[in-house]
């Protein structure tokens, strides 16, 4: 069981956000954003969306650098990978957590 994140890539609302998932479990993965103070809210139902100031903090707590290949990859592998349309949420509901 892991925690994998993405580069932050994708601009939106002045900052670049990254993706966050769980390479087996929406629980491991919803346990470890809290962990990280992240509100559930941004959850998008198959990974979080997470600021690039939090990304470090998510690395230095257990979370593994990959691409976001493998990002997808590791989604579609565990089943946990959902179509558009069951996804949700939005990264401006993310709280800014500054280091």
């Amino acid at each position: 069981m892991a925690i994998l994140i993405d580069q932050a890539q994708w601009p939106w609302r002045d900052w670049l956000w990254c993706h966050m998932v769980s390479d087996t479990s929406v629980a491991e993965l919803k346990q470890f954003a809290s962990e990280l103070g992240l509100p559930d809210r941004g959850f998008q139902g198959d990974h979080f969306d997470v600021p690039d100031h939090m990304r470090e903090i998510a690395i230095a707590a257990g979370a593994i650098e990959v691409t976001t290949r493998e990002i997808l990859e590791a989604l579609y592998a565990s089943g946990l990978r959902k179509p558009p349309k069951q996804r949700h949420g939005r990264p401006e509901q993310v709280p800014i957590h500054q280091p």
